[in-house]
């Protein structure tokens, strides 16, 4: 170990690290890099299961709001304007879910509790440092490890296995948008299943649908329970995500009441730091800083996620 007087404090007790550890050495600015320039995604069974069925839903939706009660509509500006606000809603909801999904969170590069690591810190003499024994690397302050990425993730809030990936530092913004749309096209579809039932009591079920009676109505009973379900999950995750942003506290931290060693960011300030930038527009737009990168498998063995 370094003899400047800092103390390396493992979690979960288990021996410290020592440059002789078998454990593969990774500084921290070069995997930093290269994660840049990959796209993160977890190869976990029930992960990639949730999030296909997430977007199998809201697929289901958008037809049945489409083809079912839109397009038999006689009025077309309602038509017209419906159609594009949902298509709109859906668009920018499945956006956000693939970014949330295949952005890193905010992953501690593996294996760098190295005494090179170590000294290369600057660390003040008496100045306690942990040590993550299972991925082996040095854990930053509110960093938590995931099981399930096998990864220390900076400002772990949890892991939602809806989007195939834990909610943290880095795409917390894009999380929060999902919810937000998701919740949205819930309530607007909603809204048109009512209207389209009036519609059809009204008239005759055979002129208010290009399908028969009962699929109709069973098209439009089963969009209306997914509608509610969507529709309260992410309205009460949207709330507390935004609570947990205007306190500077994440989920976990709040479950374990940790007490605050860090300074917080407080309403205004804690929003600014997680969608970037004064309040504009810009905040919800899932694109923003999106570019195309190519398919990069990570010749580890073991690893959990493959890059894009």
């Amino acid at each position: 170990m370094p003899s400047s007087g800092h103390r390396l404090r493992d979690v979960e007790h288990q021996p410290l690290l020592t440059e002789n550890d078998s454990h593969d050495s990774v500084a921290s600015s070069p995997a930093e890099a290269g994660a840049a320039a990959r796209v993160w995604f977890i190869r976990d069974g029930c992960g990639m299961i949730c999030a296909v069925l997430t977007w199998l839903l809201v697929v289901y939706a958008d037809f049945v709001v489409t083809f079912v009660m839109l397009l038999p509509s006689k009025d077309f500006w309602y038509s017209v304007v419906n159609g594009v606000v949902f298509n709109c809603l859906a668009v920018l909801a499945l956006s956000s879910h693939l970014r949330t999904m295949l952005t890193d969170p905010g992953a501690v590069p593996k294996g760098n509790a190295t005494k090179e690591y170590m000294e290369s810190l600057q660390l003040k003499p008496g100045e306690v440092i942990y040590k993550c024994p299972k991925c082996c690397c040095i854990k930053p302050e509110r960093a938590h490890h995931c099981s399930i990425c096998k990864r220390c993730i900076r400002k772990m809030d949890h892991h939602c296995p809806w989007v195939n990936n834990c909610v943290g530092e880095k795409n917390q913004r894009f999380f929060v948008l999902f919810t937000m749309y998701i919740a949205l096209a819930s309530v607007h579809a909603l809204v048109l299943c009512g209207l389209q039932f009036i519609s059809c009591v009204r008239g005759q079920w055979t002129e208010c649908s290009d399908f028969s009676p009962p699929v109709t109505v069973i098209l439009l009973i089963f969009l209306c329970l997914e509608g509610l379900l969507f529709f309260t999950f992410t309205a009460v995750m949207f709330g507390t995500q935004i609570h947990s942003i205007c306190n500077d506290e994440t989920e976990i931290e709040r479950l374990k009441s940790e007490k605050p060693t860090w300074e917080r960011r407080l309403r205004w300030e804690g929003m600014k730091s997680v969608f970037g930038g004064p309040p504009s527009l810009l905040w919800m737009n899932p694109f923003v800083g999106f570019r195309f990168r190519r398919l990069q498998t990570r010749p580890r063995k073991g690893a959990p996620e493959f890059s894009v």
